[in-house]
């Protein structure tokens, strides 16, 4: 069987930590998402909130990231990986924030492949703000929309998990590996 590195995205407060979290207890090789460290540690340095003051340099530290997260991936004894959040969030995020951004983000998206996207629609009555979400449901539900668009421009084929439990939306996302 070859490696399967498996991403899933969405706005913010859609449940995808809370999905992760899930597949971890049931054994999953899975990786974290990183911008709330990377949050931490600029806070450490004095910067309250990195991708509102400097969103260029934020963005490139979560390409190096995420970058680092796909290479650790392929490497993997574990036939399966899940990743919070996978390189072409990076971009997504610039065109919701309307920034440009240096041609080696493309470069990145292009050379750093996934084998599928599973992507979680806006949900009002789970959404919830805390000190790193920023946004507020109105600007997490555009976010979702700049995600679907950034990565179908990659070619991705996205799969949506229903808004359902979390057992049920792990076993929805489990049920279409290898499809």
């Amino acid at each position: 069987m070859q490696k399967e590195i498996i991403v899933i995205i969405g706005g913010p407060g859609t449940g995808k930590t809370t999905i992760i979290d899930g597949l971890l207890e049931r054994g999953h090789c899975c990786y974290p998402e990183i911008s709330r460290e990377i949050t931490l540690e600029a806070k450490k340095e004095g910067i309250e909130q990195l991708f509102l003051e400097n969103p260029l340099l934020f963005s490139e530290l979560l390409l190096e990231g995420r970058k680092k997260q796909h290479k650790q991936a392929l490497q993997e004894e574990c036939e399966v990986v899940f990743i919070d959040r996978g390189i072409p969030d990076v971009l997504a995020y610039m065109h919701y924030i309307g920034d440009a951004y240096p041609a080696f983000f493309d470069e990145a998206c292009r050379e750093h492949k996934y084998t599928k996207i599973f992507i979680l629609p806006p949900w009002e009555a789970i959404y919830e703000s805390d000190d790193a979400r920023y946004e507020n449901y109105e600007q997490a539900t555009l976010i979702y929309k700049h995600l679907k668009e950034t990565y179908e421009s990659y070619g991705y084929n996205l799969i949506e998990v229903p808004k359902d439990t979390v057992d049920n939306r792990i076993l929805f996302i489990l049920g279409h590996l290898s499809n």
